[in-house]
């Protein structure tokens, strides 16, 4: 019989040390957007690595950590998201991970209708917070039709990336993501 534990999953110390490079990448995106000169913000870039985390590790509940540790490592060690935009973004990407994980553990759901309405559910939640806590004049940063193709360009990649996914990464077949 085959190992089919997902390589990360099978290794702690891997999906740490993974979890540790996308959190540096949080990090030096502020950087980086500066010397670039482009708002690297509107690709929304921490979706990009919460997406990453949860597809190398093969587990949405990896997801949850990131979703706080992500934002906030780069709040406090970049400025970027200052306060409340990092908690509106937290809130986002634990709805995304959480959502993503009851849908298609729980509910069986398939994964690209699953992530979009993970990630639509935590766009939801992302502008009623910042509506909340962030004055209303700003609430709206980055135009909707670039929202809408990084919806669609993360949740399609990740999508690709699973159901394209080498068989060394692959759990059992007919299992998911847990």
């Amino acid at each position: 019989m085959t190992n089919t534990t997902p390589i990360l999953k099978a290794r702690p110390v891997a999906t740490i040390a993974v979890d540790a490079l996308l959190i540096a990448a949080a990090c030096a995106i502020p950087a980086a957007s500066h010397l670039l000169g482009l708002p690297l913000y509107k690709a929304n870039p921490m979706l990009a690595l919460l997406l990453a985390g949860i597809w190398l590790g093969r587990d949405w509940r990896n997801g949850l950590a990131l979703a706080l540790l992500l934002p906030l490592a780069s709040s406090l060690l970049s400025g970027m998201p200052q306060g409340g935009k990092a908690v509106c973004i937290i809130a986002e990407l634990t709805t995304v991970s959480a959502l993503f994980g009851w849908l298609g553990a729980a509910k069986k759901i398939p994964t690209l209708p699953a992530i979009l309405t993970a990630i639509l559910c935590g766009k939801t939640v992302y502008y009623a917070l910042k509506a909340l806590i962030l004055a209303p004049s700003t609430l709206i940063g980055t135009e909707w039709w670039i929202q809408a193709l990084t919806i669609v360009l993360w949740g399609g990649l990740f999508t690709l990336l699973s159901e394209e996914m080498p068989v060394a990464f692959r759990q059992r077949s007919g299992e998911r993501f847990r």
